[in-house]
């Protein structure tokens, strides 16, 4: 095999350039990242029982929710909070390496065996499936200057303008609204007057569910219709309300005389918030809302970033006077900055490394040819990361900066030895480089094995370590494997026709050597 690779430039030159090639192309389809990505799996499931207390909501939907769920597949463990406001939250974290998707679907699944079992109340709010499809790549203050947009005009119109335009940005796995609520009918009810009444609050509730519904009210003159009939006219109700006013409206009870008992005469209602829990403050101004960006695990944070930003500019064009928005954070600006520290550490220790060669060899021609190993050993390493679905990081860039010295290794071994074989015994070319490969190349493969035995096994260790590692150990291995084939094809290669048989030393320090 080294023959051959001597014998035939050509060949040997187009296996380097294919993985040269390869690594470059497939660079930029790799995500970009802080850190590799070591949270487990995470699906929530959120229910609300209105009116409950948070002993009810835990006996009457945490608990069969929890037991319905407790058995699926790939669970670790399961953590709950039930509150007096009538909502559950259940948290169900899976082991690492399940498969989000299938882990949604089983929970999902597992819920709807469990709906027989809760409230009414609850089953007609639904219960909320949702997965921890990724993580907040940054954060934007939607702000107005004017007190006529409160907080709750800005999430509407956040929600109908803003949330679903961002969904669609390539890369966008969630947004999520924080401060005030969505609009909802707030409706206080006077529990003596509705004492006085002779009724209670279920009575308010069983009018609100009868009368705050849509209808097919049908059409008259439809067919079949009697002769002479020349019109069909289709009959629209007024279906769900929305106003006070339309609320005030709704009929509790019909008296004996004629009169009427009006929900508008037991209650105080209003437009308002969904809820009150939270409220936002951004650099001290009350009029403002956050929107948090989840990006996909597979997205690149630094495209994901410039794409939310491009289209906000977009949006903004059409903000009410007097609102607009800032980024609070953005995770890809330190994630922009620590690969550009690793990046020019990685560049500096390439140059290091070839003027170290350069000062020991001193002879460019054989400081060039570890220095072509070294991009071909690198940038190959991504074409392994593609196939393996890592991302790039400070992880596994810091890998290549210690690769950085470790490629060069046995190309500097094929090249001291080939040399003595032409330089020394005068030698041609491609038959002392045949006899020098012959010489050494058991111990290039060994030596690179035992580098490889030592990173491989980091790479399964089990837990968060293994994960947090395993891209750097491959990422190590990856190059090391890449080397010694360039080692063993390319570095013969060019060694065979670069030198020529005689050469002195320049620096009298290494004259003796």
């Amino acid at each position: 095999m080294i023959g051959l690779f001597l014998r035939r430039p050509v060949l040997t030159a187009v296996c380097s350039l294919i993985i040269l090639i390869a690594g470059a192309v497939l660079v930029p389809t790799l995500p970009i990242a802080q850190y590799p990505k070591i949270a487990p799996p995470v699906v929530t499931v959120s229910a609300a029982y209105i009116g409950a207390d948070a002993q009810t909501v835990e006996s009457a939907v945490t608990t069969p929710l929890e037991q319905a769920i407790n058995g699926v597949e790939g669970l670790r463990y399961i953590s709950s909070t039930s509150s007096n406001d009538g909502v559950a939250n259940i948290t169900c974290t899976f082991r690492l390496g399940t498969n989000l998707e299938t882990a949604t679907t089983d929970v999902q699944n597992a819920v709807q065996t469990a709906m027989g079992r809760l409230p009414d109340a609850v089953k007609q709010t639904g219960v909320t499936v949702s997965k921890n499809a990724g993580t907040f790549v940054m954060a934007i203050a939607l702000v107005s200057d004017s007190p006529k947009y409160g907080p709750l005009y800005l999430s509407n119109y956040a929600d109908l303008n803003l949330v679903n335009a961002l969904k669609r940005v390539s890369g966008v796995s969630d947004v999520r609204v924080f401060g005030s609520g969505r609009y909802a009918m707030r409706i206080w009810i006077d529990p003596r007057r509705l004492a006085q009444y002779g009724l209670a609050s279920s009575d308010v509730i069983a009018a609100l569910q009868e009368q705050n519904v849509n209808v097919a009210a049908g059409a008259i003159g439809s067919q079949p219709a009697p002769a002479g009939q020349p019109y069909t006219y289709t009959v629209r109700a007024m279906g769900r309300l929305t106003t006070p006013d339309q609320f005030r409206q709704i009929i509790l009870r019909a008296g004996a005389n004629g009169g009427y008992v009006r929900l508008g005469d037991v209650a105080k209602i209003d437009l308002g918030s969904e809820s009150y829990d939270t409220a936002i403050r951004f650099d001290g101004k009350t009029n403002s809302i956050g929107l948090g960006v989840l990006q996909l695990p597979s997205a690149n944070a630094l495209s994901v970033s410039q794409a939310v930003r491009a289209q906000m500019d977009t949006l903004a064009k059409a903000f009410p006077p007097g609102v607009h928005y800032e980024v609070a954070f953005d995770t890809s600006v330190f994630v922009h900055e620590s690969i550009k520290e690793v990046l020019f550490t990685l560049l500096f220790s390439i140059v290091l490394v070839i003027l170290v060669i350069y000062l020991f060899l001193q002879d460019p021609r054989a400081t060039l040819i570890p220095a072509v190993s070294i991009p071909v050993s690198l940038i190959g390493a991504f074409m392994i990361m593609k196939l393996f679905g890592f991302t790039i990081n400070t992880i596994t860039l810091f890998g290549l900066t210690l690769a950085t010295g470790l490629v060069v290794d046995d190309a500097i071994v094929v090249i001291e030895n080939i040399a003595r074989f032409i330089q020394e015994k005068k030698m041609g070319g491609i038959v002392g480089a045949e006899a020098a490969m012959h010489e050494v190349q058991g111990a290039v493969v060994a030596s690179s094995l035992v580098l490889i035995s030592v990173f491989v096994p980091v790479a399964f260790f089990p837990g968060t370590t293994g994960q947090l590692y395993k891209q750097f150990a491959l990422t190590i291995a990856a190059s090391i494997s890449i080397s010694l084939f360039v080692s063993l094809s390319l570095s013969p290669m060019l060694s065979s026709r670069l030198f020529q048989e005689q050469h002195e030393a320049h620096f009298p320090l290494f004259v003796w050597f």
